[in-house]
This record gives C-alpha cells, structure tokens and sequence, in this order.
C-alpha cells in the first residue's frame, strides 16, 4: 500500500470504522456506568440529590478550600492541557475544514502561531504531569500501565500534528498518515480506557455529591 492509499483508507473507512466504535463504546460506557445502581436508601432524606450532585460537579471543578499541594497541581495541569487540547482541536484551520467535511459548516480558524502556542503549551502540560507521576512517590504508587497508555494515546496525536505542520525530515504525505492514525487510534481508544472520564468523571462527581446531598452533608 503506497502513502496516498493509506491515507485515502485513514480519511475513509478508518475514520467512519473508529467513529463507528466510538460512539458504540461511549453509548455502552454511558449505559454501563447509569445502570450500575445502588440500594435503596432506608434513611430519611435530609436534602436534595439532584441539586446536591450538581453542587459537587461544580465545586470539584475548580480550586477549592482543603486542597493539597498535589490537588492544586493536578487541576493547574490537566486544565492547561485540556484547554491547549481542545484549542487546537476546534480551532486548527485544518480541523474546521474537516468538521465542515462532516457536519456541513465551519467557524473562524485562529491564526497558526497562536495554534502553535497551544499546541506546545499542550504537549508541555503533558509532560510536566508524566514528571508528577514518576516523581511522586504516592501517585506512583497509585499508577499503572492505563494510566502510561492515556498519556500516551493523549500526546502523540498533539506531538505528530506538531511535526505535521513543521517538517522534520519525512514526507507530508507519511507525517499526514501518522497524525492521522494517532488520532483515530485516541478515537477508539477513550471508551475503553481510562480516557472515559470525558463522561464518567461527571456522572461519579453527581452520584457521590448526589449521596452526600440525601444524608444531609457536603461532598
């Protein structure tokens, strides 16, 4: 298979094959998590699950009182990541033409060194949190190889898109076929990993806020 038949298979059929296992395993992550239950509470309710639940999704988002070092850190780090991610995602002149490809329209690109800058604050935030959590004796602990392939699965299509728009020595055509690959296999991968804390993360913050919120406490 030549170069441009590789990358006319990644823009066809493997981008329609992974978003295709995509949504089935966001839809099965979802299901599976709602499903799940609890037994029935026999106390008296002393407070409002539902607001209660959003109070915590809300409050676990941000700084707040009691925070560790570590906490600080974390949020510090995995929202400068998220946002540098997502920057780039969304507003890569090359993306909005592929999302206009796809849902029939577009929206303002920013200017390439502004993609750049948040691209490489991205990659930077990445690597700072690798550091953490070799350094850290209890984070270290606490990891194990789902954690590597995160990282791992998160980077590389922020890496290879880096190298895509600055050449370093390969084909256009086979750096295009690698960012391409990187981002589908990422595609694929977030249901199934630990990457699924793009949706479980809030339906965990609201059940636990949600218990909290019917004994009468703060989560």
């Amino acid at each position: 298979m030549t170069e441009i038949e590789l990358l006319n298979w990644l823009r066809g059929p493997g981008f329609q094959l992974s978003v295709i296992i995509f949504l089935f395993g966001l839809v099965y992550r979802i299901s599976q998590n709602l499903l799940l239950g609890h037994k029935a509470s026999l106390a008296t309710p002393r407070g409002n699950r539902f607001s209660s639940g959003l109070n915590t999704i809300w409050r676990r988002s941000f700084f707040h009182e009691g925070m560790s070092n570590r906490g600080y850190f974390t949020l510090i780090a995995g929202y400068t990541f998220h946002l540098g991610f997502l920057i780039t995602l969304f507003f890569l002149s090359q993306h909005i033409a592929m999302f206009r490809s796809i849902i029939g329209f577009g929206w303002p690109a920013l200017p390439p060194a502004i993609i750049d800058i948040t691209t490489l604050i991205g990659i930077a935030a990445l690597i700072a949190v690798l550091i953490h959590r070799i350094q850290d004796p209890v984070v270290r602990k606490l990891t194990n190889y789902q954690d590597y392939l995160a990282w791992a699965l998160t980077f590389l299509p922020l890496a290879s898109g880096f190298i895509l728009v600055h050449p370093m020595g390969m084909s256009y055509t086979l750096a295009l076929c690698i960012h391409i690959i990187c981002a589908e296999v990422l595609l694929i991968a977030i249901p199934f990993t630990k990457l699924s804390h793009m949706i479980s993360i809030f339906i965990a913050r609201w059940y636990n806020g949600a218990i909290a919120g019917y004994k009468g406490v703060q989560s």
